[in-house]
């Protein structure tokens, strides 16, 4: 028996509230647990009441958004890691999510008007701007003239 409850001269089994409520051997458990989410649920829920985009927010509500946004998240920070494993890198800088979002074309449709801070452009060549490849029996003149 634990001294908060002997105090209070509950009985053996039953918590400090002296037994009202939840049995003390079932322990509380998250929104996010209960719905397998590493997103807090509950922190949204709070959000979307103090936000005042409605007057009522129901209880599927911030699970539902808590779920979306844990999955965005997974996939951007997949398709940077796959970037900086492609550069040698170890660390995710700004400019692999970059490089991440504008390569894939549904993260670029939802994320198209979003500025990146210290995420760069993406490289591109116009094809005009490239050198034509002269045959290779032929001697590739200079451009510059010879008086």
């Amino acid at each position: 028996m634990s001294k908060a409850a002997a105090k209070k001269g509950a009985k053996e089994g039953e918590g400090a509230k002296g037994g009202r409520g939840k049995k003390s051997g079932a322990a509380s458990q998250t929104r996010s647990i209960r719905a397998g989410l590493q997103f807090p649920v509950g922190r949204i829920h709070r959000q979307l009441r103090e936000g005042r985009y409605a007057s009522r927010v129901g209880a599927g509500a911030p699970v539902y958004l808590a779920a979306v946004l844990e999955y965005l998240v997974a996939e951007i920070l997949e398709l940077a890691g796959n970037a900086s494993r492609d550069n040698k890198r170890i660390r995710i800088v700004p400019r692999h999510i970059q490089l991440a979002v504008r390569n894939d074309e549904e993260l670029n449709k939802l994320l198209q008007d979003v500025t990146i801070a210290a995420g760069g452009v993406i490289p591109n060549i116009h094809s005009v701007l490239i050198p034509k490849k002269s045959k290779s029996g032929e001697k590739h003149e200079s451009a510059s003239q010879d008086y």
